[in-house]
């Protein structure tokens, strides 16, 4: 096997934020994943296995504990009539393994362990290999060419929530569970033809490549092996390669979790063919089409013509998609190093999967949409339980593994979310430590009232700019246990209006700069601070059909306008501060980060971060036409 990785990603529990936005919405998001019961998270397969019947009497039930009536049972996609039910429980087990391995939260992991337990049970029930949410019979209708609705799409949820719970989590009886379950579909699938096989794959297949490449990459079993090869979607995967467009108007997170297959399959087996894939499919749907200035690539759960992105502005940003693709880019930029793909992951978490997520009720919105007018429709708790529900659980889990990684020269700050990050590497202990001026802005225009809101009331406070700064500052702390020599390289996003300030312990540096995307420091580390400048400016970018119709963005936020309709606006579109100026730039506690109002226009109007929207009518295109103009 021949994979050369560039850059090796933290291992859960290795990282942990710091008090920071992120922090919030991580906690946000932990505590709505705790908040789940496990009776509910497992009812469709306690139902399937025998364990669990409703007795209709003051809401007890036969074979469980005694719980409430129906009303506070799972609903939405989870109910017990809905043939998707049980994909939210492989979705929780992922977020539970991660969040508990991050935070160390020992109620949590007691939870998802005792599920796991109970997931054995049935397992067991089920005669010793089944241990699904329905019965087989899903599989065998789909065989046939009959119907059933994704039954592999939530198959692959739950075993992918056994691997991360067994990888991150330790849990050595996920791994039981998984290798049992994995041996029935190794009999289910050994009989049909290259050509049935590509039938059934036509017809629905999940992310069930990517369960089999990760179970080989731990057991190295050549059933496993087996189980990756007969998932080979050749139908998708040898056009991609030819460089056919099979992409346009098929259903967007169809594709994704197959891609995501191909990449970890690379990872274990060396087959370079399946590495062609992955990166045939990013030209595709990425260079090749073009995105929203939010990220994603696709309108209605589908992908939109290349560059044609004028006509699909009512629902981009199916969650589903912007998280699975932001998980092909962490891919492709731990095996290229290349800054591109960090850049695109950052673009999708700061503008869709933080616009996606209610900071106040840590809902999901299902859809993004970008037209003239627009609102966000949020999600309850328990009462949908869409697709989307279950990848904002695992989003808001896993913003750990794209800040540092490592390498043979050193280590690379890729994200510049507050954390830190413990090494054992050099001979010594190393760790990171990244802090955030909140005094220079945020990241994100939310309410963080940590550091901010106590340093004001001190006259020793480090100096307050007068105005909202136009830059986001960082302080990087280098801590060795023993002095050792290796190269720190930090990421310039894609944002970056001049050329970014470094110094290191007080002292103005000039950071190596040939590595494009990059700035590398190499020296001897012992105990010192990285002081980050990184300036940003107000910008427009403009629709690739209709180049007089642009968005704005502060930094890397794209901002909305507070108005149910579409405005022309009068102007230079490569002068926005002209038509734009600072409005509402300070609260007691902190700079309103992206907080905007027009100028010189007809009727004036405010423009906020397009995450900091809850329940505004909101547009974010504007056509802009010249003061010359006719």
């Amino acid at each position: 096997m021949n994979t050369e990785i560039l850059l090796q990603e933290a291992i859960p529990g290795q990282t942990t934020l710091l008090p920071s936005p992120f922090y919030q919405r991580f906690a946000l998001n932990k505590k709505y994943v705790a908040s789940l019961d496990n009776e509910n998270l497992l009812r469709p397969y306690l139902l399937e296995a025998g364990l669990w019947s409703y007795s209709g009497s003051s809401g007890t039930t036969v074979g469980a504990k005694t719980e409430g009536g129906p009303a506070t049972w799972h609903w939405g996609w989870e109910s017990l009539t809905c043939e998707l039910r049980g994909h939210i429980l492989g979705h929780w087990l992922s977020a539970a393994a991660r969040i508990g391995a991050q935070s160390g939260d020992i109620e949590l992991q007691a939870k998802a362990t005792r599920i796991v337990a109970e997931l054995g049970r049935c397992q067991q029930a089920n005669g010793g290999e089944w241990a699904g949410p329905f019965s087989e019979k899903f599989l065998h209708r789909i065989a046939r060419g009959e119907t059933a609705w994704a039954p592999q799409y939530t198959l692959h949820k739950l075993l992918m929530g056994l691997l991360d719970m067994h990888v991150a989590a330790k849990n050595a009886q996920a791994l039981e569970i998984l290798v049992r379950f994995a041996r029935w579909f190794s009999r289910w699938t050994e009989p049909f033809t290259r050509e049935q096989m590509d039938e059934i794959l036509d017809w629905e297949t999940g992310g069930m490549l990517e369960v089999w490449a990760g179970l080989y990459g731990v057991t190295h079993n050549p059933e496993h092996r087996e189980l990756i090869h007969r998932y080979d979607r050749r139908r998708l995967f040898d056009p991609l390669i030819a460089g056919e467009d099979v992409l346009t108007n098929k259903h967007a997170n169809t594709q994704i979790p197959e891609i995501l297959g191909a990449a970890r399959a690379w990872e274990v087996t060396g087959d370079e063919r399946w590495r062609r894939i992955v990166e045939a499919f990013w030209r595709s749907a990425v260079t090749e089409r073009g995105a929203y200035p939010t990220g994603g690539g696709s309108c209605g759960e589908v992908w939109q013509p290349p560059f044609s992105l004028s006509a699909r502005l009512q629902s981009p940003h199916e969650h589903c998609t912007v998280y699975n693709m932001m998980r092909v880019a962490q891919y492709l930029y731990r095996w290229t190093g290349d800054a591109q793909y960090a850049d695109y992951w950052e673009r999708n978490f700061l503008n869709a999967i933080y616009s996606q997520q209610n900071a106040d009720t840590g809902m999901v919105s299902y859809f993004l949409p970008l037209a003239a007018g627009s609102v966000k429709t949020w999600g309850t708790p328990t009462d949908d339980f869409w697709c989307c529900h279950g990848t904002l659980m695992q989003a808001h889990s896993h913003y750990d593994q794209s800040i540092a990684f490592s390498n043979d020269a050193g280590f690379t700050v890729s994200q510049y979310l507050p954390s830190h990050t413990r090494w054992e590497a050099f001979g010594t202990q190393v760790e990171i430590i990244i802090e955030q001026d909140v005094q220079n802005g945020l990241s994100v225009g939310q309410k963080f009232t940590h550091e901010g809101h106590m340093g004001i009331q001190h006259v020793h406070t480090p100096h307050i700019p007068a105005h909202r700064p136009s830059a986001y500052v960082y302080d990087i702390r280098v801590q060795c246990a023993e002095p050792a020599a290796f190269t720190l390289t930090l990421r310039t996003p894609w944002w970056v209006s001049k050329t970014p300030e470094v110094s290191i312990n007080g002292e103005r540096i000039q950071p190596d700069t040939s590595c494009s995307g990059f700035l590398t420091i190499r020296r001897t580390w012992s105990d010192d601070r990285v002081h980050l400048v990184l300036p940003k400016a107000l910008s427009t970018e403009s629709l690739p059909d209709e180049p007089n119709t642009v968005v704005f963005l502060d930094g890397p936020l794209v901002l909305a306008g507070l108005v149910d309709e579409e405005r022309t606006l009068i102007g230079d579109a490569q002068r926005p501060e002209a038509m734009l100026i600072p409005d509402r730039e300070r609260h007691h506690g902190w700079w309103n980060t992206g907080y905007y109002r027009t100028t010189g226009q007809d009727r004036g109007m405010r423009f906020i971060p397009l995450t900091d929207v809850r329940d505004e009518t909101y547009t974010i295109y504007f056509p802009i036409r010249s003061s010359s103009a006719p």
